[in-house]
């Protein structure tokens, strides 16, 4: 990974040293970080509008207050960090992202159409919600990476094992595509096939071999191994076995069933991206 573009968002109650794995990296990688301090204001109370032709605005005591701490708090924030970002040396821009809940997947979306990869930070978290609308903006309506847990995993980004979760389709071949540049690099690349159907139609007559093929040939060191999941959730099993090969970094395709029945009925993705212990590179 360098030369690349990435998008950092964080709440407003980061802090500068929770960036320090990727300024350090950025120096030797000439990555550029583009940091978002990114949080949700006070809404305006439903009965600040007027009602009727000659209703007339009303807002309630004290919601300006509320507004300008919060814009204080955020600007804070970012010079915090812009100031950190600079004594370290790494070439970065940090801004601030606020306004209705409801608008900030979108407007983050739209910051990682010319970003190589997103990476989002754990304070995030605290707005349940809103974290999981950020994460399925950026990976249906941009066409980077979603890096999640990646902060505090000092290895993240310049991992050393590397577990492949494939599933023959265009989200995990696309997950691969976005991580290359650190598969090519890492140490050992496991392409792991969970529950594999061995027919020519589905996973192939030997699972996983044909990406092993090709990551080689793209320079990989690649193993390939064939789990049963027992009956056990897919997730799951994913992180188990990627904790057992030593990974830094776990990559996989994300939503290959729609996203609404992720969200009703939960799957793969909902529990990768609901887990704070494994580092994970997604891709739709």
């Amino acid at each position: 990974m360098r030369n690349a573009t990435l998008l950092v968002v964080v709440g407003r109650a980061a802090k500068p040293a929770d960036l320090e794995p990727l300024s350090e990296i950025a120096r030797d990688k000439n990555l550029h970080l583009s940091v978002l301090v990114l949080g949700a204001m006070p809404p305006i109370p439903v009965y600040t509008y007027g009602i009727g032709e000659f209703g007339s605005y009303a807002f309630p005591e004290g919601w300006q207050d509320e507004v300008d701490r919060a814009n204080a708090v955020f600007q804070e924030t970012r010079d915090r960090i812009a100031q950190y970002l600079t004594v370290q040396g790494a070439s970065a821009d940090v801004n601030v992202l606020s306004g209705e809940a409801a608008t900030l997947p979108d407007a983050v979306a739209r910051r990682a159409l010319t970003c190589d990869l997103v990476v989002f930070g754990d304070d995030l978290r605290a707005e349940e919600y809103l974290f999981n609308e950020l994460v399925r903006a950026t990976l249906f309506q941009a066409p980077a990476g979603v890096m999640l847990n990646a902060l505090n995993a000092r290895k993240a980004f310049q991992p050393e094992t590397v577990f492949v979760a494939w599933k023959a389709g265009l989200p995990a071949a696309r997950a691969i595509r976005e991580a290359l540049p650190l598969l090519r690099a890492a140490k050992s690349v496991v392409v792991a096939v969970i529950d594999p159907v061995a027919t020519r139609l589905r996973d192939g007559e030997n699972p996983g071999t044909d990406v092993a093929e090709w990551l080689s040939h793209q320079g990989c060191k690649v193993t390939v191994e064939q789990y049963p999941s027992g009956g056990d959730e897919i997730g799951t099993v994913m992180r188990k076995r990627a904790a057992e090969s030593g990974a830094d970094l776990l990559v996989m395709g994300a939503y290959d069933h729609s996203r609404w029945r992720e969200v009703v009925f939960g799957g793969t993705t909902q529990t990768m991206v609901n887990q704070r212990e494994t580092a994970v590179l997604l891709c739709h």
